[in-house]
């Protein structure tokens, strides 16, 4: 559908790009890799036509919608949520306002009756072009996205320029995908997403219709959404079928096998040279040397790109806390006469590894203030254990690093004398190297600084760790030095991640933020899923409950220990985190029973349900499109719009029955769908 032929690009003296030629088919969905600078947000660009290439064209179809999302930098202001999502479906708006005037119009006697039947015409014209593109479900699916994307129903009549810079982002990628571009270009959608919202990006792509090109450093999302990965370097782009995963190792595998067809390679020049240099005065060896220069003319050099350094780094030892490491007793907090939390109480652990998860807004930063002892709950008491050597990463992390000094002294100015050595190793991990290290602290970007401020923190002895979503704005080599470095550490760590891959590789147990509780679960993120969407299974076995406030699950169920959770049994528990008891050993085969009895009776019920509901839906579908004849009879009669009283009251059910039925059109469709599924 899209077509790169003979692309250039260079900035100065630097290529990104060279004689490139790639191609893009409907449907696909396409993950940009490579290292930071390599050209992916570069390409975006050029694709959405806002940068133009340098040489060669972008082959695109007539009529391709295309649809872009920068990384930053878009705000909306004077309209509501609502409406500015809404304009998504402008042209449907424009109609939806005509057919509106229409029917004001037709409801007036001085109206000549030629222009009458011409309004007429249009008016059932703009109808069914309206009702064919599914204009009734407008407010369903506006609600649909921006709820998938975390906006609560009170925000849905809030000003937009009410929301923070994220969730300006949020609203941007809302009317992006309403829209439904031919292709959509993604710069790092992810970078303003909670856990919840990703998960539902994840399923919204990969069910999307079209093409997607996407650039994100967060795995886990990109092996969940994409089916193409091309690698960004070299001057060209590289294409690896699968998901991120698969790419990691195709792309391993590749180069070892084009290091070694180099070392071949270099060494057959090597021994051509040798015989040059050897016989090139030599009368009776002229042919033969002349044959090799040719030879070694004609040669293609190998070119391999040069390997990513791994960095390997510990944190600087220091004392064991004691085996308490901190508690909160009874804590509770608001702002402004919000309840963010409520009699909580935590206990926690030397070597806890506990991931803090929860929508925006919930109060898990909150909870990572009082823990560090930044900020004081309204009641209640923090205990901190023996010994406890804490560092605390903010959010705002890079906005406390001192402008006035350079990325060096930024790293040497607090660190301990035995670590200094370090320094350049670890400005390397997080790509500043060589001139990059003595550029001021002011000029650098906001990904830059915070990059520079993990760095700094890497440098600093603790024994617990307190990390306010540290990996954002890391790529993917820095967020694996940072993961390593944290799974080396021997300390407490409690941290705040959005990043899927970075929970469940660090977690060992999970706290669900939300509704002035604080909720703990054992294990890692994917065992807390499981553990959720069991207890959900349990409630719809025992009848109707209370709605459950735990986010809902995306379907993918853990192995091993997981399935041994015998704690989830009773629910979470909102005090004393200690260290987590063995569970008794069941035979397996009868865990294997029980969970397939579970599973078989919930999916029998939920079935039960969409079949009954399905039914429902007909028979309301039916009734409505029976009163829709009714009244299209009505208004087809001769002189129907002559008395403008008594037509409009029609005029206006009629409308409302088609907006009705478009509604349970999509209610049924959707039904069905999961039912095929």
């Amino acid at each position: 559908m899209i077509q790169l032929s003979a692309l250039s690009k260079s900035f100065g003296d630097r290529v990104l790009l060279d004689n490139v030629t790639w191609q893009i088919d409907d449907r696909e969905r396409v993950g940009l890799s490579g290292p930071n600078g390599a050209g992916k947000t570069t390409l975006l660009k050029m694709l959405a036509g806002i940068d133009d290439p340098d040489g060669g064209t972008i082959v695109k179809p007539a009529g391709l919608t295309i649809g872009y999302l920068p990384q930053d930098g878009l705000s909306y202001t004077g309209r509501t949520l609502r409406q500015e999502a809404s304009l998504a479906f402008k042209p449907l708006l424009d109609m939806k306002a005509e057919i509106a005037a229409l029917e004001e119009r037709l409801g007036d006697d001085s109206v000549p009756h030629a222009e009458h039947e011409a309004m007429l015409s249009r008016y059932s014209e703009l109808q069914e072009t309206f009702r064919r593109s599914d204009g009734y479900a407008i407010d369903l699916k506006v609600t649909t996205v921006l709820r998938g994307l975390g906006f609560s129903e009170e925000d849905m009549e809030k000003p937009t320029e009410t929301f923070s810079g994220g969730w300006q982002m949020r609203i941007a990628l809302a009317r992006l995908l309403l829209g439904r571009p031919g292709l959509l270009l993604l710069d790092e959608p992810t970078n303003h997403l909670d856990l919840d919202a990703r998960n539902w990006l994840e399923e919204y792509l990969a069910d999307y219709p079209h093409a997607v090109i996407l650039v994100s450093h967060d795995r886990f999302f990109l092996d969940a959404v994409v089916t193409r990965i091309t690698e960004i370097g070299m001057r060209t782009l590289t294409d690896y079928v699968g998901n991120y995963s698969a790419y990691i190792r195709e792309r391993d595998a590749r180069m070892e096998r084009l290091r070694q067809m180099k070392r071949d390679q270099d060494e057959e020049i090597e021994r051509m040279q040798a015989f040059i240099n050897r016989f090139r005065y030599q009368a009776t060896k002229a042919s033969q040397v002349q044959s090799r220069i040719k030879m070694l003319d004609k040669i293609v050099r190998i070119e391999i790109p040069p390997e990513r350094k791994r960095v390997r780094f510990h944190f600087p030892p220091t004392q064991k806390s004691g085996r308490m490491v901190m508690e909160l007793k009874h804590v509770r907090k608001a702002y402004d006469g919000k309840r963010v939390f409520g009699d909580v109480s935590l206990h926690l652990e030397r070597g806890d590894r506990i991931a803090l998860i929860g929508p925006n807004g919930a109060g898990k930063s909150t909870l990572m203030r009082m823990l560090s002892g930044v900020e004081a709950p309204d009641s209640g008491t923090r205990t901190e254990g023996h010994q406890v050597v804490m560092q605390y990463f903010a959010q705002d992390e890079a906005a406390r690093l001192d402008p006035a000094l350079n990325v060096y002294q930024t790293l040497a100015g607090d660190s301990p004398i035995s670590m200094v050595p370090h320094i350049r190793t670890i400005l390397g991990g997080f790509l500043f190297s060589g001139d990059d290290i003595e550029k001021p602290v002011r000029v650098l970007s906001g990904g830059e600084r915070t990059r520079l401020a993990v760095a700094r923190m890497l440098l600093r002895p603790a024994n617990t760790l307190l990390l306010d979503e540290p990996t954002n704005h890391l790529d993917l080599d820095s967020k694996d030095v940072l993961l390593e470095a944290l799974e080396d550490f021997g300390g407490t760590l409690i941290f705040v991640s959005h990043d899927r891959y970075f929970v469940d590789k660090l977690a060992t147990k999970v706290i669900d933020i939300g509704h002035g509780e604080a909720a703990v679960y054992p294990g890692n993120y994917e065992e807390f899923l499981w553990s959720t969407r069991n207890r959900e299974a349990r409630t719809e076995d025992r009848g109707p409950k209370t709605e459950d406030r735990r986010p809902k699950t995306d379907g993918r169920q853990p192995t091993g220990e997981a399935k041994s959770l015998a704690q989830s049994e009773n629910g979470p528990r909102t005090s004393d985190v200690g260290p987590r008891q063995a569970a008794p050993k069941a035979t397996p085969s009868y865990e294997d029973k029980k969970k397939a009895d579970a599973e078989a009776r919930r999916v029998r019920k939920e079935a039960e349900a969409r079949q009954r509901r399905i039914q429902e839906l007909e028979a309301r579908i039916a009734k409505a499109e029976a009163g829709i004849k009714e009244l299209e009879a009505a208004m087809a009669t001769p002189g129907f719009y002559d008395d403008h009283v008594a037509s409009k009251p029609v005029i206006d059910r009629h409308q409302a029955l088609m907006w009705e039925v478009g509604d349970l059109m999509n209610k049924w469709e959707a039904l069905q769908a999961d039912t095929e599924v």
